[in-house]
């Protein structure tokens, strides 16, 4: 009956001040504790206690009581931080006070007018206490940021307290870091209430730095966020101390615990809102203007994101790297007893945070490689991509995707790792294969390719070229992969595709690129594949004898069929599926998904360089590139894809465009190795009688072409670079995994955010 009659005056409060027409003074106490003063209200609570319609209605036609709102809400959580909340009314006033500033400050985000209002101080607003005196006048936004930092290490509130009454203006929160790992050995005890308190906080802290949401795309990444600014500087003194604690709790968490079957249904998991929460502000705060950032010894060329600045230094890479690791691995664990552990929901925050690792800390990236652990993110990730390849409102994740491994494969030793066998047990929908990850590899980029929604099919010059990157250090191609390979080549050199879009042409030169790499550097273990291309040894001189006259051009657009339905023709190797395995299949009518702004071509993701005889890398000078332009990836929106398509229409195949890469097509290494191989493997069949592959395959792996081929010609990786589109992409996708992660209670549900769209499939 107490929590009905505390709500009940909650609404009544609300109610009060939405119909106030006359400003209520800040000195009126009764009037305001009304709001925090509640001892069981929840966030769900406020949520639905305060609709959104209410707070638009006092921002517009009672401004000065909304101010005033934002300004007692700040003021309590100034205080709770100052007096560290000895009491439990104290803890309950601030836990109120958070609740409620996360539900308005999206509102005061979304209107031009309000969104200075944090950073400036409140006049007028009767602070008849010293606040003034203490924070010089700071700015509203300023100290709310202080003030949550404060608490975040509050004893008895948010940490274990070692102490008697400390003292919150002199305590060492490095003393009082959440989680052992990262620069703290001790593990301090679990402790669910606290857990909840933090989480808290956290919400109220990602709604803070939310005000990216409501500003349009931008392609000046010289604007920073002024919330994630200050609260990463130096300023606030509690940075280091809490970067490590929520690197700690995400790397350390462990959502299996002692493996208990079905613990998680039976028990309460209050680390895991944590760990999102932690996982979420530490992919926000670390956004940089434009790419990575300078990585030299001086702190200060670090602009003042003191979290970057730990990012960049970072050292303890096994704790982070088997943490991580551990986290995506997660879904993919499999047991006699169904849906008997715990599968985490937030990958993609986990690898945005892997991204933004490997793409500021080399020294972490160049750890990562050196070891077969490696394969522990990438298999992961290969099951994220064959599983979302069919779901349009996850089309962020298969970027996502792509591009850690577009940047692991510009790495020589990414490649040498994918040798190793691959033996898990992983319920991926591919084919059954015996072979090495970058089998794997071959066969899920082959599954995309062909049963991927059509959405995708700007990703495949990035699939192609991470190909390619590795092609050199493949030493022993399966059967199954190299069919797909093949597979793929036939599907996109048929004239109708070639002759159907200005860049089609540049899937062949990456496909041909790859062959030439394996055939000249890793003829040795490679028989399967070079029996692939001499059973499919027509699609080659296809290729070379094609047609460049306007008449064969006009019969072979005649003929043009989507995409899909041609490169999607399966063979019989792909009648079985790994044991446990679903089908990928599309997003349930009613999902939520945002938009994406459009992605760079691939030579401005990627820069040439060339592997020198001693292993190390040359860039390579930019030149006009040959076959490595990628259009840009249209925007979710339809209206932009629709233009798009409509713009696209205009263009049409000439015999000079033909002629202008056709003579370019990198077929010399190939047709030599038809021409020497074909004719003795038919004198072969022919003299012994053979029909069986195992006997051709063993000829062919003892065989050699040394002083056949022309001259190896030097390996080319395309490696990733950092520029402001991806930079601009990242804060899109970021953004809108983060908006639709945080649906209970839904923070931003309903406001009129700029940076992305919000579409109901």
């Amino acid at each position: 009956m107490g929590s009905s009659d505390s709500k009940l005056n909650f609404r009544k409060a609300v109610i009060q001040l939405t119909t106030k027409t006359q400003p209520v003074e800040a000195t009126d106490d009764a009037f305001w504790d009304q709001f925090w003063a509640d001892s069981n209200t929840t966030v769900q609570d406020v949520f639905a206690l305060v609709p959104a319609a209410e707070i638009r209605a006092v921002r517009e036609e009672s401004p000065s009581n909304l101010a005033t709102l934002c300004y007692k809400g700040v003021e309590k959580l100034v205080q709770g931080a100052e007096s560290g909340c000895p009491t439990e009314r104290d803890k309950q006033v601030v836990l109120n006070c958070t609740r409620i500033l996360t539900r308005i400050l999206p509102y005061i985000f979304e209107d031009q007018d309000w969104r200075g209002f944090f950073w400036s101080t409140v006049p007028g607003a009767g602070r008849e206490d010293d606040l003034d005196e203490d924070d010089g006048a700071r700015p509203l936004a300023e100290s709310l940021l202080l003030a949550i930092a404060d608490l975040l290490f509050c004893p008895d509130f948010t940490v274990h307290s070692h102490k008697r009454s400390p003292n919150m203006q002199t305590i060492d929160s490095c003393e009082y870091i959440w989680e052992a790992g990262v620069g703290f050995a001790q593990s301090p005890p679990l402790n669910y209430i606290h857990d909840l308190n933090r989480a808290e906080l956290l919400r109220l802290l990602l709604t803070c730095f939310s005000e990216a949401m409501y500003l349009p795309p931008s392609s000046d990444n010289s604007i920073l966020n002024p919330w994630v600014t200050f609260f990463c500087s130096t300023e606030n003194r509690h940075t280091l101390p809490l970067f490590t604690s929520l690197l700690n709790v995400v790397c350390a968490y462990d959502p299996v615990g002692f493996g208990i079957p079905y613990n998680h249904l039976l028990f309460s998991d209050y680390r895991e809102q944590l760990v999102e929460q932690a996982v979420q502000i530490l992919i926000v705060s670390l956004e940089h203007d434009g790419g990575a950032p300078q990585r030299t010894t001086s702190p200060s060329s670090i602009e003042d994101n003191l979290f970057i600045y730990y990012f960049v230094f970072l050292q303890d890479f096994d704790f982070v790297l088997k943490g991580l690791a551990r986290l995506l691995t997660n879904p993919l664990t499999q047991t006699y007893l169904p849906n008997s552990t715990k599968k985490i929901q937030f990958h993609q925050e986990l690898l945005v945070l892997f991204w933004k690792l490997c793409d500021f800390n080399k020294k972490f990236l160049f750890f990562v490689l050196k070891s077969s652990d490696v394969l522990d993110v990438l298999v992961p990730i290969l099951y994220y991509l064959n599983d979302a390849r069919a779901d349009l409102s996850r089309v962020g994740l298969m970027h996502i995707g792509v591009f850690i491994l577009l940047l692991l494969s510009g790495e020589r030793n990414f490649g040498v790792r994918l040798n190793k066998p691959f033996s898990l047990n992983v319920p991926m929908d591919i084919p059954v294969f015996t072979g090495t990850h970058a089998d794997l590899l071959i066969v899920v980029f082959h599954k995309i390719v062909t049963t991927g929604h059509q959405r995708l099919q700007p990703l495949f010059d990035c699939l192609l070229t991470i190909i390619v990157n590795v092609s050199p250090y493949l030493k022993s191609l399966s059967m199954v992969a190299a069919n797909k390979l093949l597979h793929l080549l036939e599907a996109f050199s048929t004239n109708w595709f070639l002759f159907s879009a200005a860049q089609n042409h540049h899937l062949v030169f990456f496909l041909l690129e790859a062959f030439n790499n394996i055939i000249q550097y890793q003829f040795d273990g490679n028989c399967n594949l070079v029996y692939a291309i001499i059973r499919k040894r027509n699609v080659f001189h296809q290729l070379a004898n094609l047609p460049s006259d306007p008449a064969s051009i006009q019969k072979a657009l005649q003929k043009k069929r989507k995409i899909p339905d041609v490169i999607s023709r399966t063979s019989s190797q792909e009648t079985v599926s790994m044991e446990g395995s679903h089908p990928a299949v599309p997003a349930e009518p009613g999902t939520l998904k945002t938009s994406l702004v459009a992605i760079p071509g691939i030579d401005k993701l990627t820069e040439k360089s060339q592997v020198s005889e001693d292993g190390t890398m040359v860039s390579v000078p930019k030149t006009n590139p040959v076959h490595i332009i990628l259009p840009e990836i249209a925007s979710e929106m339809e209206r932009r894809r629709l233009s798009c398509a409509s713009s696209a229409s205009y263009w049409a195949p000439t015999p000079e465009w033909v002629l202008s890469w056709k003579c370019k097509l990198p077929l010399q290494t190939i047709m030599r190795l038809l021409q020497v191989l074909v004719p003795q493997v038919e004198k072969i069949c022919i003299d012994k009688g053979l029909t069986d592959e195992s006997e051709i395959l063993k000829f062919l792996q003892h065989g050699t072409l040394v002083g056949l081929l022309p001259v190896p010609h030097p390996i080319l990786i395309r490696k990733y670079q950092a520029n402001a589109g991806t930079a601009m992409w990242f804060r899109t996708y970021m953004w809108g995994v983060v908006y639709l992660r945080n649906v209970d209670p839904p923070i931003w549900y309903d406001t009129d955010v700029r940076l992305f769209e919000i579409q109901r499939m």
